[in-house]
Parts: structure tokens; C-alpha cells; sequence
């Protein structure tokens, strides 16, 4: 079966200076090699003990023959800054530092290795050598926390691959009167990523071919099980919606090319559905659902920010607008949910019908009821049909988007908050949001750095990984939900 999440392959080489014992930094390494296993971390043990540069070569050629693809450098003692930090600019993936702390006042003479100050000079070399290792917060601990440590750049690794093997297929232009999402392509070169543009007329063709595709029955078949009965009010529709996803997977397995991993950002509207017949969000939500995300109105880069969260998260991500407030009537009503979110805390999350109904409290099959309302007004559904409409269902999560600016320069946002279970009373997927001081963060990171409506949502919090994956990428305007006392720049300081 496809599978969207590239293969994390995480080694470990130990470095020692020559004047400080290697048998030090050998029984370290291997401490944190079993403290990795206690957390089901496979890692590959270099046997190499790093000294001087012809050591970084035969690591580099070990690491190369066991397929490592993410490096952790050690320092079991002060290390070589030199070799070290050859190593790593000559490694060629995603590589991390970290140090070894003293393990017993009992042992501060032959057992001390000085890893602690052998830190700073490995920062300072690989500056020199413009090398963008991952350093946690706070790089030096035991073997236990060492291995913690390698648990969080094995995510923020796997993601920094993936994006350096993926492919974005877009379908249409951008649309006009969502200026936003024409956010200049050049950010995704920047990050390695692949762009293939597609008109409408290409995805119109391939989908015509597609008609009678023998695979259709087994597609609605599996739409059926996931809908149930219960979900499933507009049965016609769905030959036509397999056809579709039919469709999309064919393309990218045909134009996949050189790249590894994939995302669509699709027009969605308004020709879509007069020429198509059904609306494509359904679709969307399954795709999304198996790691596959499907961005509304071509919008590439929230294609990219669900892919990201997908992988920060290992669930199925959406791609909500930041959409409506919540009235104060529902505010009073539900309070005793809500608790000590301001009124300003909440907004609702809305789009069509693209959200995985594993993040949903009851999906079904719907229509699209402000395309109903100009397409088909005086009739019983039909081309607006196929949007998958339900509440959120509760659950943490994080709002993260990453942009590229009109001066081509990459900005991002990351908030955490949940998803209250606070029924919307309307329609399309939505639900009920609460981020602590979000009306701050809507005034001063939203509107004050220009980010679009749309909002990639993942269902937990992750806040913490992405900050430290932005870092690597290289995106240093990162926008967060600041607590209350905290000042914006920019931000008024005298209270009403």
C-alpha cells in the first residue's frame, strides 16, 4: 500500500578529542543507543570514534553502506570541532548535535569529558561552514535525555525529507478573488520542494478517460463503508466522486517523476461543478485521510502546511478558513463547556466538506449549500453535491501555516488550541475553536503579517516540533499566540 511518510533511517556517531579518553564517549554512545531502544528507537551505532578527519570519512562511508539518512553527532567528550563538524556538512541530511553531562561527582577526573564546552566550539565551526544542524534547546543531558532529544529530531527529520522529495500538483489558476492563495512558487524551490501546474482542462481530460474505469465499484464500495448507511445521503453521487479520486492518484503516479511524496492544491470552484457535476470535497477528506492532502483553491502553500502536520501529527490533517465568530448567545449558552475562554478566545473553523471523517463527530454525505444557493437555487441538489458535512469532533489541535511572502521571503504561524464540543448550528465542516488570546493573534500576527483565511489544522498539538522544524527550513518570522502581558510589536501597551 502507498504510504505518503518517508523512511527515517537515524545514526549515531560518538567524536572524541584526541587528548580525553575514546573509551569514554564509546560507553556513552552506547548508553544512549539503549536508552534509544527502551523508547523503540532503532538507531545505527557508527563504530567509528571520531578523532580527526580520516575517521569522518570512514564514518561518512559506514553511515552511507547502513543507509542512514539522519545523524545524530555525539560528543561522548569535548570532540573535534574540525572533523566533527566535516562530518556533518559533508553527511547530506538532516544531522543534530548533542552532548554527554557528567554522570557522578565520583567520577570528575578521568570519567569527566567536558562535552559542555565541546558544544560551543561545534556551534561556532559549523557556523563557519554554514551548516544548519538541529541543536535542542538545551543539548546536554544523560543518556536517557539524549535519547529524548533523538526521538524529536527523528520527527523533525522525517519531515525535512519528506519535503525535500515532494511534489505538489496543482489544477487551475489561482483564484482571483483569493488573492491570498497566489503566493509566489519560488518559497517552495527554497525548500526543495517540486511544483507541477495543471490547467482545469487537464484534470477534465484525465477525468473523462476515467469513465467506466473497472476499479469504480470497488472505490464506491469503500466509500459506502465509510459513510454507513447513515452517512451516506446522496448514493448517486459517488461513481462519479470515485471516478475522481481515480483520477488524482493515476496522475500522480504517472507524473511523480523524480520526487517521492505528493499533495494536490485543486481548483474547486466555480466551473468545477458544472462541468464535473459533483463537487470535489468528499474526495478531499479521503485523500487527506491516507496522508494525501488535497488544498481548496489552489492554494499551494496550505497544501504544504496540512503535509507538514500530517507528518508532525501521523493524522489526518484539514484545511479550514478562519471563518466566523461565535455569537454570544451560543458563548452564554455553552459556558459551562467552555469555561475560561474569553469570547475573543473562540472562532469557528469552516470549509465545505473536506475534513477526514475520523475528524468528525457524525459526517455525511452533503451539498454545498452556498453553490446550491447560485447554481441550482429552484432544484433538489445535484452538481452541488459532494461535500462531507459534519461537526469537528473535540480534540486538541494546532493551527500552523507556512507562506511565502510577496518579497519571496518564507513567514509562518503556529497556534495551539481545541476544538470544543460546542454543537455549530450550521453547516459545512466546522466547529467551535478556542486559542488562548487568539483575538491578539488574529490582530497581530494574522491581519499585521497578511496571512490568508486559510489555516492548515492538525488534531493534536505540535506546536513545539514545528517551531523547531521551521528553524531548520530556515523561516525565522514565526508567529505565535502570545500570553496575555506579552506584547506584539506594534501592539498598543495602554490598556483601555
Amino acid at each position: 500500500m502507498f504510504t505518503n511518510d518517508p523512511q527515517v533511517k537515524l545514526g549515531i556517531v560518538a567524536v572524541s578529542r584526541d587528548c580525553f579518553p575514546k573509551t569514554l564517549s564509546n560507553r556513552r554512545r552506547e548508553a544512549v543507543a539503549a536508552e534509544c531502544a527502551k523508547l523503540g528507537i532503532d538507531i545505527f551505532q557508527s563504530r567509528v570514534i571520531l578523532e580527526n578527519e580520516r575517521d569522518a570519512m570512514a564514518a561518512l562511508d559506514e553511515l552511507k553502506a547502513a543507509g542512514v539518512n539522519a545523524l545524530c553527532v555525539y560528543l561522548g567528550n569535548f570532540g573535534p570541532e574540525g572533523p566533527e563538524t566535516m562530518l556533518a556538512a559533508k553527511f547530506g541530511g538532516p544531522v543534530m548535535f548533542a552532548a554527554a553531562a557528567e554522570e557522578t561527582q565520583n567520577d570528575l577526573i578521568d570519567g569527566r569529558g567536558d562535552a559542555y564546552c565541546g558544544m560551543l566550539n561545534a556551534s561556532y565551526n559549523l557556523n563557519l561552514r554554514k551548516v544548519k544542524a538541529y541543536i535542542p534547546e538545551y543539548p546536554v543531558g544523560t543518556a536517557a535525555e539524549v535519547a529524548g532529544m533523538i526521538a524529536e529530531f527523528s520527527l523533525i527529520a522525517k519531515i525535512q525529507l519528506a519535503l525535500k522529495r515532494l511534489k505538489v500538483f496543482s489544477f487551475g489558476p489561482r483564484p482571483h478573488d483569493f488573492l491570498a492563495c497566489n503566493a509566489p512558487i519560488k518559497g517552495l524551490f527554497d525548500l526543495g520542494i517540486e511544483i507541477q501546474e495543471n490547467s482545469e482542462l487537464d484534470l477534465y481530460e484525465a477525468f473523462m478517460k476515467h469513465e467506466g474505469d473497472p476499479r469504480i465499484p470497488s472505490v464506491v464500495a469503500d466509500m459506502e463503508a465509510e459513510l454507513t448507511a447513515a452517512g451516506n445521503k446522496y448514493p448517486g453521487v459517488l461513481p462519479r466522486l470515485a471516478q475522481y479520486e481515480l483520477t488524482l492518484l493515476d496522475w500522480a503516479e504517472k507524473n511523480i517523476g523524480a520526487s517521492e511524496h505528493f499533495v494536490f492544491a485543486n481548483k474547486c470552484w466555480p466551473a468545477f461543478q458544472t462541468m464535473f457535476k459533483f463537487v470535489p470535497c468528499y474526495v478531499n477528506s479521503r485523500l487527506a485521510s491516507r496522508g494525501i492532502p488535497v488544498a481548496c483553491e489552489t492554494d499551494i502553500y496550505g497544501a504544504v502546511s496540512e503535509y507538514i502536520l500530517y507528518l508532525a501529527t501521523g493524522a489526518a490533517p484539514t484545511l479550514l478558513d478562519i471563518n466566523n465568530t461565535v455569537p454570544r448567545d451560543k458563548y452564554d449558552q455553552y459556558k459551562g463547556i467552555i469555561g475560561s475562554y474569553k469570547p475573543t478566545d473562540l472562532f469557528m473553523g469552516f470549509h465545505c466538506g473536506n475534513t477526514a471523517n475520523c475528524n468528525l463527530k457524525a459526517g455525511k454525505m452533503a451539498y454545498q449549500l452556498i453553490m446550491k444557493r447560485s447554481l441550482e437555487p429552484d432544484s433538489e441538489p445535484n452538481i452541488s453535491r459532494g461535500t462531507l458535512e459534519g461537526d469537528l469532533a473535540p480534540s486538541p489541535v494546532t493551527l500552523f501555516r507556512l507562506q511565502c511572502n510577496a518579497d519571496t521571503t518564507l513567514s509562518a504561524y503556529i497556534a495551539e488550541g481545541e476544538v470544543l464540543d460546542v454543537p455549530s448550528s450550521s453547516f459545512g465542516a466546522i466547529g467551535v475553536i478556542a486559542v488562548p488570546e487568539m483575538a491578539r493573534f488574529y490582530r497581530h500576527v494574522l491581519i499585521a503579517k497578511h496571512f490568508p483565511h486559510h489555516a492548515g489544522v492538525g488534531f493534536a498539538r505540535v506546536g513545539r516540533v514545528l517551531f523547531e522544524l521551521l528553524g531548520q527550513l530556515g523561516v525565522t518570522d514565526v508567529g505565535y499566540n502570545k500570553p496575555a502581558g506579552a506584547l506584539y510589536c506594534g501592539e498598543n501597551p495602554f490598556t483601555k
